[in-house]
């Protein structure tokens, strides 16, 4: 069994320039050695101190593997069974097959609410071509395959990436954490048909990813909350959502029990007003500087206790990918102890910034008081 030589990498198309940038900024032992859109390979090189959870800490690789090459054959059953032989000697827990994207973030449809057809053919090839001794368990192709279990961290994950129909790449990651259970780091959920905006599945998304422990009846504001998709994944999570935002919210979120609209701009309110509230989001079409000058000016006030963030930070000109770390820096001054960012699957030319002070207060009284008020506001409508 030879010790991996490469690893490889998936991205939104159009992230592959950030991604060399993070990765030569910040792991010096990868030398750069192929890509596709959406798709990109790089040499471990001397002591390079990567494992196989790959840990790569990039805001926008979506998922990342030690690459065991490409499979090699005429046929998908040739292919399929070339995945096992290049996999030998591993202990796999559980199988991964996506495709890389094809389309770039301005041409993906919202709708989208499953892998492409080619993504289940080729994986239940594979699966009809796994040996009998994976793990010592048969592994027919089945819904039931102990293959397709639910990944968990801890597991050895077998990585098949379709780079093209003919084109796979395989390759190995252990699981370390939410978003390397899911194949190729993709979130795949259906848009509820009552959904007010794509943006709804940008916030399911960012809260599954960022593991932010919101609860049921916990107070959220959202900043820039027109149209109301996210405000919508939040209420159906029983969360009370206060929306901050000039535009007009549509009539489904405005007409919730646990929704009040403050049609102003963020940095239009009184900072004591946020008093209440236990999360803050904030989705706001400007510049990332913007954003946060508007969140640092509630959350550092000292009448303000707010327990995380989930931000949504715009990739606009004079904003560099590059620049992400210095936001992340700028955060953790607030005294937010724990922050992490990640380009999600639902994100477009955007990425989540997501925070926590790592307290966790004591909230049914302020709960009760903010609910109390929701519900008079939600009667003089």
């Amino acid at each position: 069994m030879r010790e991996p030589e490469f690893i490889f990498v998936t991205c939104q198309i159009g992230a592959e320039a950030a991604v060399k940038g993070e990765l030569a900024r910040d792991w010096p032992g990868l030398r750069f050695a192929y890509s596709r859109p959406g798709f990109l390979t790089f040499k471990l090189a001397g002591e390079h101190g990567i494992d196989d959870r790959c840990l790569l800490g990039s805001v926008f690789v979506r998922a990342a593997a030690l690459s065991l090459g490409k499979a090699t054959g005429e046929t998908l059953n040739e292919r399929a069974r070339s995945v096992w032989q290049l996999s030998a000697g591993h202990a796999i827990d559980r199988l991964h097959v996506w495709q890389r994207d094809l389309v770039s973030p301005d041409h993906r449809s919202a709708k989208q609410a499953e892998p492409p057809p080619l993504v289940a053919e080729v994986r239940d090839a594979i699966l009809r071509s796994a040996p009998s001794n994976v793990n010592g368990d048969p592994k027919a192709v089945s819904a039931g395959s102990p293959l397709l279990d639910r990944t968990r961290p801890g597991d050895l994950v077998l990585d098949c990436v379709l780079v093209a129909p003919e084109q796979w790449w395989v390759g190995l990651h252990r699981v370390s954490g939410t978003a390397s259970c899911w194949p190729g780091g993709l979130f795949w959920e259906p848009l509820p048909l009552d959904a007010v905006s794509r943006a709804y599945l940008k916030m399911d998304e960012a809260l599954a990813w960022s593991g932010l422990p919101v609860e049921r009846g916990d107070v959220c504001v959202e900043i820039g909350s027109a149209p109301g998709g996210a405000s919508q994944a939040l209420l159906n999570r029983g969360l009370h959502v206060i929306g901050i935002d000039p535009a007009d919210m549509d009539p489904r979120v405005v007409s919730h029990p646990h929704f009040e609209h403050w049609k102003k701009r963020g940095a239009d309110v009184r900072r004591r007003e946020f008093r209440k509230v236990r999360w803050l989001t904030a989705d706001m079409n400007v510049a990332p500087r913007y954003t946060l000058d508007t969140v640092e000016a509630i959350v550092t006030h000292r009448e303000v206790h707010i327990e995380g963030l989930l931000l949504t930070l715009k990739l606009m000109d004079g904003a560099p990918a590059l620049a992400v770390p210095e936001y992340l820096e700028r955060v953790r001054s607030w005294g937010y102890s724990q922050v992490a960012a990640r380009q999600l699957h639902h994100n477009r030319h955007d990425f989540c910034l997501a925070a926590t002070t790592g307290r966790v207060r004591k909230k049914k009284a302020v709960t009760a008081r903010v609910v109390k008020r929701l519900g008079r506001a939600a009667r003089h409508r």
